[in-house]
């Protein structure tokens, strides 16, 4: 992770772009993440970040790509409910919700 970050960094400074700049690239404010037969779940990205801090709690399993986790499951190196499995697991630490119509949403 610390290499792909220098990389980028040193990438950004050969085009012009500044290190600073780069570094607060957060991604999307909030995205959708598909949920199969019980609807998909709206997911407030800038909110999980300044929650957790620590962007690797997630994206050590996910991929930081649009539709990274539809592509995993599509090459079979993620089963269906990992995901859900993973954010349980957090929001059970972190009395975030656990129902599925909490985040589910048809």
């Amino acid at each position: 992770m610390k290499t792909k970050l220098i990389l980028t960094l040193i990438l950004g400074i050969v085009l012009g772009a500044s290190p600073t700049a780069i570094a607060q690239n957060k991604g999307a404010a909030d995205m959708v993440i598909k949920g199969g037969n019980l609807g998909d779940v709206p997911f407030p990205h800038h909110l999980h970040q300044s929650i957790l801090g620590d962007c690797g709690v997630c994206h050590s399993l996910f991929p930081q790509a649009k539709g990274g986790i539809e592509g995993l499951k599509a090459q079979g190196k993620l089963e269906k409910k990992e995901v859900m499995d993973q954010c349980q697991a957090c929001h059970k630490q972190e009395a975030g919700p656990t129902k599925c119509t909490d985040c589910h949403k048809k």
